[in-house]
């Protein structure tokens, strides 16, 4: 019965999509497109869609030889899955027309409705609307693959594609809306997220260790990480792919930039010298693991920051969020908590030092230019996302969990996801 209802939606959203399909509109003023923004545009979007299998090499590493295929069709999966939520509608909900501040109408870009060739000046001025849709679309693709490290090696497939659809639609594209639609509550306040750090980072983060605490302790809760070399392989696509993450946030090629380009090089740098130098300071090996985890931290301080800051502050802010996190990890070690890949230490607290640090250090706003406001305002906004992620999360795991089980059965566990789920071994 399930295989029938899963093969019906899929059908139904093809027939949608077909029936609703617009040819591209080339209306509105095409001299003000920009040749070199569309270009960098172009790549930066590229950039951007090569983190997320970068991203699967970084988790597949990390599992035990048993999951690594699971573990890395987990965040591939999310190219298929949620580029074709965004066309039909969810593009439409983070930046349709504003409903309070909190979500846009699914109507106004329903079917990308509207999203042609010509710019639309409220979002990005020089490059074609299409392409900002699109660019957008990377950022919704990474976000819910992130937050799979947190349940790896013990989720049904077929639960965990149900939750990312559930997840894109009621928790990013809200997310999103309030933080960079120009009408959205959070962008109103003066809350500053130049690529991510709250609607991204944040967001997986929270959700992760909602994930976590719902599916519970795996059977085996230690191993060794299966193949060290995809580690390093995922960090370096990673720290690549964020260069368009960050750089491409300015929507052009200007000085905004270079100027996130080289924060996001010299903060991931700061992250990754830190890490493995308080690791050696603790007693502990400089392992090539934690040099990738520090790496990938101080990308995610930065995202939000990336374009308000100097390089001195980007280090700093790659030091700071390196020591949290890694104490964050060495906490959690310690307790009940069974977020398998660390996800809510790096990017959860990663992306709240950086948050909170771009309130500090913000040109002209931040807090050590003697303004309060801004700081005063990422603070309330912290509340508020923390509290919508984490009840919003667990209540989809909830409901995902009475629809599919979420979990798997001892034995698919014990075997292993890459053959209980998939029938494929590594």
């Amino acid at each position: 019965m399930g295989k029938k209802v899963n093969f019906l939606v899929i059908s139904a959203l093809a027939i949608i999509a077909l029936l609703f399909s617009t040819e591209y509109k080339v209306e509105g003023d095409l001299e003000l497109l920009d040749s070199g923004d569309t270009s960098w545009m172009l790549v930066a979007s590229a950039f951007v869609l090569l983190m997320t299998p970068g991203l699967a090499f970084f988790y597949g590493g990390m599992v035990n030889k048993r999951n690594i295929i699971s573990t890395m069709l987990q965040s591939f999966v999310a190219l298929g899955v949620v580029s074709i939520l965004w066309v039909i509608f969810g593009f439409s909900l983070a930046f349709g027309e504003s409903i309070g501040g909190i979500i846009g109408n699914p109507l106004t870009y329903f079917n990308f409705k509207n999203v042609g060739l010509a710019p639309n000046t409220d979002f990005a001025p020089t490059i074609p609307f299409l392409l900002f849709a699109f660019f957008q679309l990377k950022f919704a693709i990474i976000t819910p693959a992130l937050i799979t490290g947190s349940f790896a090696e013990r989720i049904r497939f077929r639960s965990y594609i149900l939750f990312i659809t559930l997840f894109s639609v009621f928790i990013y594209s809200p997310l999103a809306h309030m933080t960079w639609h120009p009408d959205g509550l959070f962008r109103n306040w003066g809350v500053l997220d130049f690529a991510g750090g709250t609607v991204v980072h944040m967001s997986a983060g929270i959700a992760a260790l909602a994930g976590a605490v719902f599916l519970g302790k795996r059977k085996n809760k230690s191993h060794d990480p299966a193949n060290v070399p995809f580690i390093i392989l995922g960090t370096g696509l990673l720290w690549f792919g964020w260069f368009g993450f960050n750089a491409g946030s300015s929507l052009g090629a200007n000085a905004d930039a270079v100027i996130a380009f080289a924060n996001t090089n010299i903060a991931s740098a700061a992250g990754m010298i830190t890490w493995i130098f308080y690791d050696r300071f603790q007693n502990r090996k400089m392992s090539a693991i934690g040099a990738c985890i520090g790496a990938i931290v101080g990308l995610v301080a930065i995202t939000p920051a990336a374009g308000f800051v100097t390089l001195g502050q980007s280090i700093f802010i790659g030091f700071i969020a390196a020591l949290t996190s890694n104490f964050a990890i060495r906490f959690k070690n310690k307790s009940e908590l069974d977020d398998t890949l660390d996800v809510f230490p790096s990017h959860g607290i990663g992306g709240i030092v950086g948050m909170l640090l771009t309130a500090v250090f913000a040109k002209n706003v931040g807090l050590i230019y003697g303004q309060t406001q801004t700081f005063l305002y990422h603070l309330l906004a912290l509340v508020i996302v923390s509290v919508f992620c984490f009840a919003g999360s667990w209540f989809l795991y909830f409901v995902v969990n009475k629809i599919i089980p979420l979990r798997v059965t001892e034995d698919q566990e014990i075997r292993g996801l890459d053959a209980s789920q998939h029938g494929e071994n590594f």
